[in-house]
């Protein structure tokens, strides 16, 4: 059975990152963008991700710039604007596809478990959540924030 371990993705510095490195822990994935009406949810991420991580939580997010080009800058200066608007402290992995034929492997497969409405990822900021056996538990739409799937954090940190 397919799970989380069996992918990886290139961080913003360009290095490849197994995602067997997440295994046993509880990982939210996220598909970010820069200049988004949504991008403000950074802040709630990285304060779910430094209350959490001592009990295991990571969030990977994903930079996306599928949907009205709301994410054009390099990797560079997408983690310049994350650190300095945002403090984000957790990974950050570089731009990718999550619609169409070249969508990442990693999203192709989270939208197989959890597929939403027609099975795409509708707008940038789409969460899933995977649970410490690297199984996908749930998705959460653009504009769910944090503290409405924070107890669904917990259980899944608890389990």
């Amino acid at each position: 059975m397919t799970t989380l371990s069996d992918f990886s993705a290139n961080t913003l510095t360009g290095q490849e990152q197994d995602l067997a490195a997440y295994a046993g822990k509880v990982v939210l994935v996220v598909n970010t963008a820069s200049k988004c009406g949504l991008t403000p949810q950074f802040e709630g991420l990285e304060a779910l991700y430094e209350k959490y991580a001592d009990q295991g939580l990571v969030i990977l997010g994903f930079p996306c710039n599928q949907f009205a080009s709301q994410d054009p800058g390099t990797a560079e200066e997408i983690g310049e604007f994350c650190t300095k608007n945002y403090g984000v402290t957790f990974p950050m992995f570089e731009k990718i596809d999550v619609n169409g034929k070249d969508a990442h492997p990693l999203y192709k497969w989270m939208k197989s478990e959890q597929g939403g409405v027609l099975g795409m990822i509708k707008w940038n900021f789409t969460k899933f959540l995977i649970g410490r056996d690297g199984k996908v538990i749930e998705r959460y739409a653009p504009t769910t924030t944090v503290d409405k799937f924070e107890a669904d954090i917990e259980k899944a940190l608890a389990s």
